[in-house]
């Protein structure tokens, strides 16, 4: 095995035969499928670890369900655990200075490309920061390092764009399916939110790998993963509308959520506080909440048993969920590292049974299961947060066995997905970038676009003439047929127009200034950093044929020229190739 920048390749052979044989990417997803398993079942029993040595918990006890934990434990642990993470970030700018990125924006922009150095440290980062107590999920590290090592897999075997974007959603896929314990789920989680859409050529490798994933991470007995749901009753007719209004309300929740990670983060940065001592006070914070509810620690797969909210009071869970909900914001929005995939379960569900409490209230004839409700809510809310409809309404399906349930589930999911979309416009995954200046809304590949730059698309061979030479000269110097167009340029060389050599010849031309007066687009340029959408849309506002390409550095000097014809051409072109990619004839 050679090795070439920073990953391993296979032999050359091996390479070719696997970019030739359709069935070999099947293989390769099996293998993803296996590890993508064995990084659910070590981070978990890492993070469990930890919370044996830091909580003196009992192995196989999860931390958000204890009814107390010491005061001093509550409060020192998280806190010293953010002061060490922030220390840590601090330290990781100096030697990495580039943000990491995670699955969505890989697949989005990168055609699937990712750093396994940095999905390791991400993955550690989320470790810890579950592992003292932040009120955080794993599930964005699980699917970080098993999306990262799927992406070094296929780097190593110089896949092609449309495959290595695969990959990375197979390794998500198995991450999900694994954590979970629902195939469907992951396999769905990466089609809707890793890959961004559903093919045939991808259907058997991310299926192979979500039931890869699942068996591998299930091997270990001592991890409970996934969800536990106790009995539920009978859904009928009436259950279809009442979750229809659950779903308008849990978007709404998820929204507020989302938004409140936002503000949380942007109060602590005009705070000025030293960085380190951000995360230090967000689990102090958390550590106090704690006092009153352990549940609001970690991710709240020991508090998720929905068997167990019948017997508790509807006051506890209000106070449960609402503190829930502040710790997640608190943890995230200042600077603990992890995802809300598992919050928003355990919250969904305590929402839920409240909503059924509520309406019982109300009209207590209805006799609401709220197990039925705690698991419609869960669905709904973490398909307002994540995305996702159809995973969350296969993880319920899968949880339950209960097709009528999962019915009453996609009536909640579909609402509280199109109110967010409409009145919010992106998951928290997205809505994360879009703060950091991106603008993508799902991991559908727009990096192809980014990368059609006018740069690459331009001819660097441009002919430029002052723009004060006489027309006469102009015409003695480029006759008929000899160009098409010049580009017009003062004295220090910085774009005036461009000119046509036809207009300079016609033969009632009248321009005393000299070839100034028939230059055209003086104030209409192309920008080598552009993509080819935006080029092709300054064509269009133009009305313009071909352009010059001027630096933008000041001194504005043309470096190239672009028609629209061989733009359009080359756009055409490149989305006919994805095209084919995506229903498998390449």
């Amino acid at each position: 095995m050679a090795t070439s920048s920073r990953y391993l390749e296979a032999p050359q052979r091996l390479r070719a035969f696997v970019r030739a044989h359709e069935t070999s990417l099947v293989v390769l997803a099996a293998l993803v499928g296996t590890v993508g398993g064995l990084v659910v079942a070590a981070m978990s029993i890492a993070v469990e670890a930890m919370h044996v040595a830091l909580f003196e918990l009992q192995w196989g006890d999860r931390l958000s369900s204890q009814f107390r934990i010491e005061p001093w434990r509550a409060l020192l642990v998280p806190s010293l655990g953010g002061l060490l993470l922030g220390l840590a970030f601090m330290l990781l700018l100096r030697w990495r200075p580039a943000r990491e990125i995670d699955p969505i924006e890989a697949n989005a922009l990168h055609g699937g490309l990712m750093s396994f150095r940095g999905s390791v440290i991400v993955a550690l980062q989320t470790i810890w920061s579950s592992g003292v107590g932040a009120s955080v999920g794993l599930e964005a590290g699980y699917t970080q390092l098993a999306s990262g090592l799927a992406a070094s897999l296929g780097r190593g075997f110089h896949l092609r764009r449309s495959d290595q974007r695969l990959m990375v959603g197979c390794g998500a896929a198995a991450a999900i399916a694994g954590a979970f314990g629902a195939p469907l789920g992951g396999a769905f989680y990466a089609f809707e939110l890793v890959i961004g859409g559903y093919t045939p050529a991808s259907l058997t490798p991310v299926g192979i790998a979500a039931v890869a994933g699942y068996f591998v991470t299930h091997a270990f007995s001592p991890l409970s993963l996934g969800i536990g749901v106790g009995p539920v009753g009978d859904v009928v007719g009436r259950d279809l509308v009442i979750a229809a209004v659950l779903g308008i309300l849990a978007a709404l929740v998820g929204i507020a959520i989302m938004r409140g990670v936002a503000l949380g983060e942007t109060l602590l940065a005009k705070t000025r506080l030293w960085p380190p001592l951000r995360p230090a006070l967000g689990g102090f914070a958390v550590g106090l909440l704690a006092l009153a509810t352990p549940q609001v620690m970690s991710s709240g797969h020991g508090a998720l048993h929905f068997a167990g909210f019948v017997s508790i009071p509807l006051t506890v869970i209000a106070t449960m969920f609402a503190l829930k909900v502040l710790a997640s914001i608190i943890s995230l929005g200042s600077g603990f590292r992890g995802g809300l995939f598992f919050a928003t379960l355990f919250l969904g569900a305590l929402g839920g049974h409240l909503f059924a409490g509520g309406i019982d209230a109300v009209w207590p004839a209805l006799k609401l299961d709220p197990n039925v409700y705690a698991i419609v809510g869960m669905s709904a809310l973490s398909a307002s947060v994540i995305g996702g409809p159809l995973t969350m309404s296969f993880i319920a399906l899968e949880s339950t066995g209960n097709l009528w349930l999962t019915t009453a589930v996609l009536v909640a999911v579909m609402i509280s997905t199109q109110i967010t979309r409409e009145l919010f416009g992106y998951s928290f995954a997205t809505w994360r970038l879009h703060l950091r200046g991106e603008t993508i809304r799902s991991a559908a590949d727009v990096g192809w676009i980014r990368d059609l730059t006018v740069r690459r698309l331009m001819r660097p061979d441009v002919t430029m003439v002052s723009a004060g030479m006489p027309i006469e000269e102009f015409r003695s110097k480029f006759p008929l047929g000899s160009k098409t167009q010049v580009i017009g340029v003062d004295s220090d060389g910085r774009y005036v127009g461009l000119a046509l050599v036809a207009e300079a010849h016609a033969p009632d031309l009248e321009a005393p200034h000299g070839l100034i007066d028939i230059l055209h687009y003086r104030d209409v340029v192309l920008h080598p950093f552009m993509n080819i959408q935006e080029a092709i849309a300054v064509f269009d506002a133009a009305e313009a044929e071909q352009l010059a390409v001027v630096e933008d550095d000041g001194a504005h000097q043309p470096i190239g020229i672009l028609s629209e014809a061989h733009a359009m051409k080359r756009y055409a072109e490149a989305s006919e190739q994805r095209r084919r990619e995506a229903i498998g004839e390449i």
